[in-house]
Parts: structure tokens; sequence; C-alpha cells
């Protein structure tokens, strides 16, 4: 089943339990994501519905992040469900320990020996672990193997 066939089943199912919340997020992915298919002038692949769902997830994160700072508890926890409801359609996270696996495997690949290193390590990773893993967790594990 496709992203947007999970996602028309969702909003209907969201509909009839009257999941406000829920459905609003359902409708602004889908939105996004025809949003995209149009740009593209074509059908979205997996890998483009990814990103536009990696996308929404980075922005709500950075959203929650200053609903934090300015102290609007409202709006942290509308954002913290938001942030739930979306997890359910990104793919699964990669343990620690497989994230460090694929990790020292990059380096080993690309050869890199120091921080100098870092860019191409991290170029040569983030493909592999798209949606898999937080970038910034990628970062922090490439740069304490390279030390």
């Amino acid at each position: 089943m496709s992203l947007l066939d999970q996602l028309n089943q969702d909003m209907k199912d969201a509909m009839k339990k009257k999941e406000k919340q829920r459905l609003s997020v359902i409708r602004s992915v889908k939105s996004l994501l025809q949003n995209e298919a149009i740009k593209h002038g074509a059908e979205l692949s997996e890998e483009d519905e990814l990103t536009v769902l990696n996308r929404e997830m980075k922005q709500r994160k950075e959203s929650l992040h200053e609903f934090e700072q300015a102290n609007r508890e409202d709006l942290v926890e509308k954002t913290k469900v938001e942030i739930e409801l979306l997890k359910v359609y990104m793919p699964s996270q990669l343990s620690d320990e497989e994230l460090q696996q694929i990790v020292k495997e990059t380096i080993e690949e690309v050869g890199a020996s120091n921080k100098a290193d870092m860019g191409k390590v991290m170029g040569a990773i983030m493909p592999k672990v798209k949606g898999k893993a937080d970038g910034g967790k990628v970062k922090q594990l490439v740069q304490t193997l390279l030390t």
C-alpha cells in the first residue's frame, strides 16, 4: 500500500472517530505530498515521500524546541502529539548498535582518519540512513568515532 493510500485510509478512520488533531496532521501531510507531486510533474517515489516526511518531522522538532524555550506548554503538547502521529508514517529507526555499525563501516569505506574527513563520511552515510536515523545523532557519532 502506497503512502497516499495509507493516508487516505487513516484519514477516513480519523474522521469516523472524530480525532481532529490526527485528521489535521494527515491532511497536512497528504496535501504536502500532493503539492510535491505536482511540482515534480509525476508521482513521487518512496524516497521523495520520505524526504517530505523528514522535512515535516524536522520542522516540528524545531518548533517544539522553540515552544519549550518560550514556555508555551499548550503548543509543546500539541507539537509532541503531531510528532508521534508523523512517526507512524516514518520507517522504523535504526538502533544505536546498527547505526554505530553503519558509521564504522562507512568510515572504513571512505578511509577517513580524522575530523577533517567528516564531510566525506557524512556525505556517504546520510543516503544509507535517510529517514532511519536523526542527522544530529549521526553527526555526533561520526565526531566521536573520528577522534
